[in-house]
């Protein structure tokens, strides 16, 4: 059972969380804090009492956007500490995603939270600390990719990725209308995409052949065109992006 502490400075959108957190049968306890001033001071006092004394936090559901010290300012603080909590982020801002997986956040969940969502948080915080084992999960749909903007999950069709651009733990999808950010190494993607026709020609960038409309050669370099935008290939990737691109249909 995890011990949670959730730090907001919004009292309706803590009572919100505390509310889900405790309705979770993998929580055993949950307080608040309204600031990270405060929920630094119990950490402290859960930090001294150790990993079983009874006042132990094992994961902080953590919002950025607060006065004084915000949210990243306190789990920076914690990287410091011999065995500091789990940190997930529940925040209504997305931008702030790749430096939280920088400090090695569980999770990044975005306001309004959803109760499936928070849930799967709260899974990969229990895995993470041992508290429950894996749940097995129904196998993705190959054709969409969910993502999460605002609370809301929409299914985007992998044919309409034009390309991926690596962002530490997360990856950035674009399409023809717009962008959008998930957290899957583009490692993952590249593989999981191969037969799809998606090739990467970057260490940063995963393109999907059929979106490529111009390869252009300049003095010994090499990019393609995706759209209006125009993306470096590497000379490693250089030749077999070639070879593709003449075998293509």
């Amino acid at each position: 059972m995890l011990r949670a502490l959730a730090v907001d400075d919004e009292r309706p959108s803590l009572e919100e969380l505390l509310y889900l957190l405790n309705a979770d049968p993998r929580i055993g306890s949950a307080e608040g804090a309204g600031d990270a001033t405060e929920a630094l001071r119990r950490i402290n006092r859960a930090l001294e009492s150790g990993p079983g004394g009874a006042e132990a936090i094992d994961v902080v559901f953590l919002d950025i956007n607060m006065p004084g010290l915000d949210g990243l300012d306190l789990a920076r603080l914690l990287t410091g500490f011999a065995e500091p909590p789990l940190v997930v982020f529940v925040t209504a801002h997305e931008d702030f995603a790749v430096q939280a997986f920088d400090l090695k956040a569980v999770d990044y969940v975005l306001k309004p939270v959803r109760k499936e969502r928070l849930a799967e948080a709260v899974r990969r915080a229990a895995e993470q600390r041992g508290a429950t084992p894996r749940i097995p999960v129904s196998e993705p749909d190959p054709d969409h990719l969910p993502v999460e903007l605002g609370g809301v999950t929409r299914f985007v069709p992998v044919d309409d990725i034009t390309h991926v651009e690596a962002q530490g733990d997360y990856a950035r999808l674009h399409t023809g209308r717009g962008s959008h950010l998930v957290r899957i190494p583009l490692s993952t993607l590249e593989e999981r995409w191969r037969s799809r026709g998606f090739v990467r020609i970057h260490r940063r960038h995963l393109v999907a052949l059929r979106h490529i409309g111009e390869l252009r050669l300049d003095a010994g370099s090499v990019s393609v065109v995706v759209g209006s935008e125009e993306l470096q290939v590497s000379r490693r990737h250089a030749r077999e992006l070639r070879d593709l691109l003449m075998r293509r249909p």
